[in-house]
Formats: structure tokens, C-alpha cells, sequence
């Protein structure tokens, strides 16, 4: 006997029994056999009614433990195919392996990599390699759920071979929900992940185990540079620990963006520009916020400092030790 296809029965979809899959299967089961008729199309899609053997038109009810073995199966063969796919990718591609590595040119110090593709697949590798400590510093305000999706898979890589994960951010990241619900789950993974955040921050940088760097080659970020230069590398770990040093521990909690030193450290980063001659929107720009909000904390200066006009803001500015005091305080 052919049981019905579940489309055609016009019952619920979905990975569970509605009301009338779990009536019509507790009824199949204490009467020891199934209805064809009126068959909802849960109860077939989840496999819990078979055909009886040696029956032509006769179903049966079985049990939950039994169908499961059903629907894994097919699973499980795609799992198994898949990974035989893999070894026969790898062994494959094993002996041409050792053929480049005889025959490739010395690895340069310094290598442009073209391409969104081509900085991906660099930077996929170094993570692979990666066995100690992974420092990486990602300037310009919140990031994007998918490209904060792809960090979370690479640094759980990280995290579960034991390397030590350390991020930083700007702290305008502490009103952005996706990045702080990124960085919710990546400390809460591991303790071995630590994120901080600073008011200003240098390009984007990552550094893989103290030995191989990357940087933007240009504003768009298509084109990156690898380095490899024990000195050039050496230099940027410190330009990163000194940045680390200054930054501030940033927790998953609302109270995160409360830290008082976050909107003090924001404002004056944004008086030092004020008066270096920035506009509004080339403020907002390198601080990895909106025009609107830069706008708005420069109005919150302005009102600290009395200042009626960007003339007299620029002169108070300067007078007041505003940007001389470390520890200025100002209201929210």
C-alpha cells in the first residue's frame, strides 16, 4: 500500500504534531491500526504510521523511537557521503600539496591580497594555523549580523583549540544591538575571549599568533595587505597592546554603554576633531557613528562650555582645558 503524500492532505507543515496528528495517532495507537482515509499530514511527514507487511491497503502506528531511526537515516547517509567527499578532497589534493610546497616561490614579507574573495580565503587559512592568540581591531561603530556571523563561527574555531581571542571596538559598538548580542554570546562561550572598546581606533587589524598580520590597502577594504615581517608585525602588536591598554572592558549588560568613561572619552575624541577641522560628517565618519549623533554630542559640548556658535565652541575649546583634562565629566 502507498501511504498519501502529506501535501495533499491539507494538514499542518512544520517538525511537530499539530492537535488533530496527536488526536488521530493516539486514536491509531490504542486501536492497534491507522485510518488511510484521513491521515493528517504531521503524523505522515514525522513517519509515525507505516504501511503493514503483507497488506495491501492496512496501516499501523509505530513507535516515535522507530520513526526517528527512519527520518535520521537519510541524514545520516548524506552526512557520511559528504564526508567521504571530503577525504577523497583531501587525499586528492594531498600529493599536489607537497609538489607546490616543493616548488613555490620564498613566501614574501609583504603580499597584496585583491579581492574579497582572496583576503577571505588568507584570512580562513591563518585562522585554520592559528594556535596561540588572536588580536584583531575593528574601527567604524557596529558591524553587520551576517558579517558578525562569520566572526562568531571563526573565532569559536579559535576558542575551542584553546587560543586566546581579544577584539576591539569603538564605543559607539555599545548602542549597536547585533554587535553587542555578538559579543554576548562570544565571552559567554568562552572565558578565553575578551572584547574592549576605545572613543578612536587605528585602521582595521588582525594579527594571528604575533607572526602574520593584515591590513586595509585602501578606504573600500577590497584590497588588503598580509604581512609577515617579524619587525613590521612586532611594531603592530604594540601599536595594538598600547590601544588595549587604554581601552575599556566591554560587557553584554545595559549597563555597558553606561560606563563613565564611555560618553566623556566619545565627546572629547569629538572636540579634538572639532578643533583639528573636521566637519560633522568626517567626525561621525572615523568615530563609526551617525551624523546625527555626532550632532548631538557636539551640542552637549556646547552647552557644558556655554557656547552659542562653532566660532566661540572652537575658542572655549581651546581655553577651557577641556581637551587636557583626562578625566573631564560631561551630562548626558
Amino acid at each position: 500500500m502507498s501511504v498519501p503524500d502529506p501535501e495533499d492532505t491539507g494538514c499542518c507543515s512544520g517538525a511537530s504534531l499539530c492537535d488533530t496528528g496527536v488526536e488521530y495517532y493516539l486514536g491509531a495507537v490504542r486501536a492497534g491500526n491507522a485510518d488511510p482515509a484521513a491521515i493528517p499530514s504531521c503524523v505522515l511527514r514525522l513517519q509515525l504510521v507505516q504501511p503493514v507487511t503483507g497488506s495491501a491497503h492496512a496501516l499501523t502506528p509505530i513507535r516515535p523511537s522507530s520513526a526517528l531511526a527512519l527520518l535520521v537515516r537519510p541524514i545520516e547517509q548524506e552526512i557520511s557521503a559528504r564526508q567521504q567527499a571530503a577525504q577523497d578532497l583531501q587525499h586528492a589534493l594531498e600529493p599536489i600539496e607537497a609538489l607546490y610546497n616543493a616548488h613555490q616561490r620564498p613566501v614574501s614579507d609583504l603580499t597584496v591580497l585583491e579581492g574579497l574573495a582572496t583576503i577571505n580565503a588568507a584570512i580562513d587559512h591563518a585562522t585554520v594555523n592559528c594556535s596561540k592568540e588572536l588580536l584583531t581591531a575593528q574601527p567604524g561603530g557596529g558591524r553587520s549580523s551576517s558579517v558578525l556571523t562569520e566572526a562568531l563561527r571563526r573565532s569559536r574555531e579559535l576558542l575551542d583549540r584553546g587560543v586566546h581571542v581579544r577584539t576591539m571596538y569603538q564605543h559607539t559598538v555599545r548602542y549597536n544591538p547585533a554587535t553587542m548580542a555578538y559579543v554576548r554570546e562570544i565571552t559567554a562561550y568562552s572565558g578565553a575571549a575578551e572584547v574592549r572598546t576605545l572613543d578612536e581606533l587605528f585602521e582595521r587589524l588582525i594579527i594571528f599568533d604575533r607572526s602574520v598580520a593584515y591590513l586595509p590597502a585602501r578606504g573600500d577594504r577590497r584590497n588588503a595587505v598580509e604581512i609577515r615581517q617579524p619587525a613590521l608585525v612586532a611594531f603592530l602588536v604594540d601599536i595594538y597592546e598600547r590601544a588595549w591598554d587604554r581601552a575599556t572592558p566591554l560587557v553584554a549588560a545595559a549597563s555597558a554603554r553606561e560606563n563613565p568613561s564611555v560618553i566623556p572619552g566619545v565627546r572629547r575624541s569629538i572636540a579634538q576633531l572639532l578643533v583639528a577641522g573636521y566637519v560633522d560628517e568626517a567626525i561621525a565618519r572615523r568615530l563609526g557613528m551617525s551624523v546625527r549623533t555626532c550632532r548631538a554630542h557636539i551640542a552637549k559640548i556646547a552647552e557644558q562650555l556655554g557656547s552659542t556658535n562653532r566660532a566661540q565652541l572652537g575658542y572655549l575649546l581651546g581655553a577651557s582645558g577641556y581637551l587636557d583634562e583626562p578625566d573631564v565629566t560631561a551630562p548626558e
